[in-house]
This record gives C-alpha cells, sequence and structure tokens, in this order.
C-alpha cells in the first residue's frame, strides 16, 4: 500500500512538472502578448522540485516536505497572474525533465513574380485556345443535322440570356479597367496598370542577375575611364533629378559591357547596362547624357509595366478571336492562316504604335532631365542625325516607320527640335552656366554640308581629268575613291561618318 501511495505522489509530481513546462513554453512563444517570465521563480521551483541523490531510497525526509507552489508571472500588460497549486507531501524522486523544443524558422522563400508567372503562362494559355477551338469544331462536324437545327433553335430562344451575359461581363472587364488606371510620374498621362511597380522591381532583379551573368566575361572594370565617365553622368542625372520620387527611391548601378552593339538600356530597379558601341557612337558627354537620361526615363515611368499592361488585355480579347478561329475555321491550314493574320493585326495596330508613343515619350522625359543636369540638350538631335548617317553607310534599308517599333530617325529630330526651346528654359532655371553661343546642330549641318560641297568639286575635278587625258596603252588610270565599306562588325567613328563621300543630299534637307 505504501509503495502504491508513493508512485501516485510521483505521477503526480511528474504531471505538475510537465505542465509548468507546457506553460512555459507557450508563454514564451506565444504571439502579441509576449510574457516575460521571470527565470529565477522558474529556476527555484525546479531546483525544489529537481533535487536527487545518488541513491534511489523513497524514504521521506522532514526537510522534503510540502511546498506551496505559488508562482507569479508578470505580463507585458503589467497585469499578475497567479498559479497556485495545493501539493501533497513530496519525497525525493530522481526526475528527468525534458527539454523544450524551440521554433526554428526557415528562409524566407524568394516569390515568383506575377509578370514572369504570366510570361510562362501566354503560350500555354494559346495553346489551350488552340485546343477549345478544335474540339468544338470537331463536335459541331459530328453533330447530326437535326441536333444542329435544335441547337441553333435553342440558342435563338435564349439569345437575351447570352445578351445579358455578354453585358455583364463587359461591365465587370470595364470596372476592372477603371480601377486598374494610373496617372504617369512627370508627364501626368492616364494609362492602364495591371501589373504594379512592386512585381517589375521583382521581376528586374532576375532580369538583373540574368544579364550579369551572361555579360561576365564582357563587363569592364570599375577603374576603367569609360566606365567612370558614364558612372560619373549617371550620377549627375540622379543627383540633379532628386526631387523625383522613383529616381530618389532607387539605387543607380552601372555596368558597362564591352562590345560593338550600339545599345544601353536601365532596368526598373536601377541597374544601368551600356555596351561601348553606344560610347563610340556619341560625339561627346552631352550626348550620352541624353542617351542616358532617355533610358532612365523607361525605368522610372515604368514602361515596362505599362507596356505589359496592355499586352495582357489585348491578349485577352486574342485569346478569344483565337478560339473563335480555330472553331469556324473548316481546315487547320486555315486556321493557321487566321492566326498568324490575327497575330499581325494585333502587331501593327496594337504593340508597335504603342512602343513608338512610349519612346516618343522618353524622349521627352530625357531631354528634361539632361537639361536639370546642366547638359547642352541641344546635341541630342544631333545624335539621330548621326544614327541617320550611320544607318545609311551601313546600308540598311530605310523601314517604314508603321513597321517598326520605334519613332524613325527624322521624326526623332523634328520632336526634339520642338522640344529644346522649353527644355533650354528648364535648364536655365536649374541655375546652371550658360551654354556657347555656337549651336551644336548647326555646327553638324555647316559641317556635312562642307564636306559634302568638297566631296563633289572632287569628284568633278577627277571626271574632268579622265575626259581631258588620254590614257597610254598598258597603263591603269587611278579609279575614284570609293566610300568604306563597312562590314557587319566595324564601328565607323563620327570622324569617319562625316569624311564619307557617299553622303546624300537628302541628310540637308532641313
Amino acid at each position: 500500500m505504501e509503495q502504491i501511495c508513493i508512485r501516485l505522489v510521483k505521477l503526480d509530481i511528474l504531471s505538475t512538472v510537465r505542465s509548468l513546462n507546457r506553460f512555459h513554453s507557450v508563454i514564451r512563444c506565444c504571439g502579441p502578448r509576449q510574457f516575460h517570465c521571470r527565470p529565477s521563480l522558474f529556476g527555484s521551483a525546479r531546483t525544489d522540485l529537481m533535487r536527487t541523490n545518488s541513491s534511489t531510497s523513497l524514504k521521506p525526509r522532514e526537510s522534503d516536505t510540502v511546498f506551496p507552489s505559488s508562482l507569479r508571472l508578470r505580463s507585458s500588460s503589467g497585469l499578475n497572474t497567479y498559479i497556485t497549486a495545493f501539493r501533497p507531501p513530496v519525497y525525493r524522486v530522481p526526475l528527468i525533465i525534458q527539454p523544450t523544443r524551440e521554433f526554428h524558422t526557415s528562409g524566407r522563400l524568394r516569390a515568383i513574380p506575377a509578370p514572369l508567372i504570366w510570361m510562362v503562362l501566354k503560350p500555354l494559355q494559346k495553346l489551350m485556345a488552340i485546343i477549345l477551338g478544335r474540339s468544338i469544331r470537331k463536335w459541331w462536324l459530328a453533330l447530326p443535322p437535326n441536333k444542329k437545327q435544335l441547337f441553333r433553335e435553342w440558342t435563338w430562344r435564349r439569345r437575351w440570356h447570352f445578351v445579358g451575359a455578354g453585358a455583364g461581363l463587359l461591365f465587370f472587364f470595364s470596372l476592372f479597367l477603371l480601377t486598374h488606371l494610373d496617372e504617369s510620374p512627370i508627364t501626368g498621362r492616364t494609362r492602364l496598370l495591371v501589373f504594379n511597380r512592386e512585381n517589375f522591381m521583382e521581376l528586374a532583379q532576375f532580369t538583373a542577375e540574368g544579364y550579369i551573368e551572361e555579360f561576365k566575361d564582357s563587363l569592364i572594370a570599375p577603374s576603367d575611364p569609360r566606365h567612370q565617365a558614364v558612372e560619373q553622368v549617371v550620377r549627375i542625372l540622379a543627383k540633379r533629378n532628386q526631387d523625383i520620387a522613383e529616381i530618389s527611391s532607387v539605387p543607380w548601378t552601372v555596368h558597362v559591357v564591352d562590345g560593338p552593339t550600339i545599345n544601353a538600356f536601365v532596368l526598373p530597379n536601377g541597374e544601368v547596362f551600356v555596351f561601348t558601341g553606344m560610347l563610340e557612337a556619341v560625339a561627346d558627354i552631352h550626348q550620352l547624357a541624353f542617351i542616358l537620361g532617355h533610358e532612365m526615363a523607361h525605368a522610372l515611368i515604368g514602361h515596362a509595366a505599362e507596356q505589359a499592361s496592355l499586352s495582357h488585355v489585348v491578349e485577352l480579347f486574342s485569346l478569344i478571336l483565337l478560339t473563335a478561329i480555330w472553331a469556324i475555321c473548316p481546315r487547320d491550314s486555315l486556321a493557321v492562316l487566321g492566326q498568324w493574320i490575327q497575330g499581325k493585326l494585333v502587331q501593327f495596330l496594337f504593340d508597335r504604335p504603342f512602343s513608338r508613343k512610349l519612346e516618343a515619350e522618353a524622349d521627352q522625359v530625357g531631354l528634361q532631365l539632361a537639361a536639370k543636369a546642366c547638359a547642352d540638350v541641344r546635341a541630342g538631335p544631333v545624335f539621330w542625325q548621326q544614327m541617320e548617317i550611320y544607318d545609311q553607310l551601313r546600308g540598311e534599308p530605310t523601314i517604314p516607320e508603321w513597321l517598326s517599333t520605334h519613332p524613325s530617325h527624322q521624326n526623332r529630330v523634328r520632336q526634339l527640335d520642338r522640344l529644346v526651346p522649353e527644355a533650354l528654359e528648364l535648364r536655365a532655371s536649374c541655375d546652371c552656366p550658360a551654354l556657347p553661343k555656337a549651336d551644336p546642330r548647326v555646327v553638324f549641318h555647316q559641317a556635312v554640308k562642307l564636306l559634302l560641297d568638297n566631296n563633289a568639286k572632287k569628284q568633278e575635278m577627277i571626271a574632268e581629268e579622265e575626259k581631258n587625258e588620254k590614257p597610254r596603252a598598258g597603263v591603269m588610270l587611278p579609279l575614284p575613291q570609293s566610300p568604306p565599306v563597312l562590314t557587319p562588325g566595324s564601328q565607323p567613328q563620327l570622324g569617319e561618318v562625316l569624311a564619307t563621300s557617299a553622303l546624300p543630299q537628302t541628310l540637308l534637307s532641313k
């Protein structure tokens, strides 16, 4: 009987200690109400409960008699909580207390940006639309004539139901568009934004890591003078435009890639990529400031998110039309042709005109950024005139503007010429030093005209010498010097461009 009583007491003590351990762990790991436990109280309680002896005897001692286990916990709110338990006489029992487990949090997972998910699912959506349309066509062709007639009659009887359903969908779609309208920074233009700026910041980080990995063997060291020049221009542009929140909130990082491509781009997260081909194409630091201002304008306005939003809406209507094409066309070959025509119509009626509109807006905002940075904004139109000459020297065919994603060089020059007076006023209001009286546009046209006149005179002299001089037998006459032939890998400098003899007179139409 005595042994049974002792075992009962032992079980009671074990349950008491385990309940204290559980309560202690709950208090330590609770969320909103964080209790600050007093270790000394719990330590003294555990010390009294865990007094052990090397001997395994269960003889009671007067010193180990009951104690009133009254624990006082102080919460963060200042309230006092009392836990009182009455215990029978306690005997010296060796106890093993299991340590409480701590909570371990794993590292934060990087969520895939919504635009990236949409880009991956875009081909799958087209495939599902094709399968759905083709299935509808096969189902309709497999129906007997009487069931087709019954289906037509059933559809006609419920025509108003379909009209109401279509009107409801149109209403909710219009409501969706109205709730996703946004105002463009700087220009104040109303636009549609389905994807927000934060989503594209995450996507830009993925894209920047991919570009850095791609160009890791071609990146120029920061100590290179070309890298320092680009970094200085970007730093000045960012510093002089700190009043724009989209510029001041982004850390700008410069990457110069050693490559012949005439290109530069800026990601929404401030990663600037400039190719050395662009540095060779610009004539001075003012043109470089205009180009970098143009690319930074794309990033701060959020043209990538805006273009993806419009593409997302147009793609939704395209999927409906694509399903109808594959359902109506009697053969797959006709359906493929209809799908190709639909893609070209979407491309030439929506995508490319909208891209040209964004490029023109970036030219306008980029000119303003360069003006606030005290650059000579008159050098902006000159750059596009140089690019026109460069394209003609390379023999590239002239593409109509409505087929291109960018405005033509001539239209860009005309637009920038209209914007230069306003940009000059903005520059003067920013306490910038005075510009030289010589206009770079006038100097460029005079230089081109002078070179063309000298080249025409030389050709006339050569023609007269060939006409007047009688060739001798076995003697070859010198041929007129032909313009340099540009290979795809060669990059002419501005001096080579101006010194070429085959410049057309149409460049001087201004």
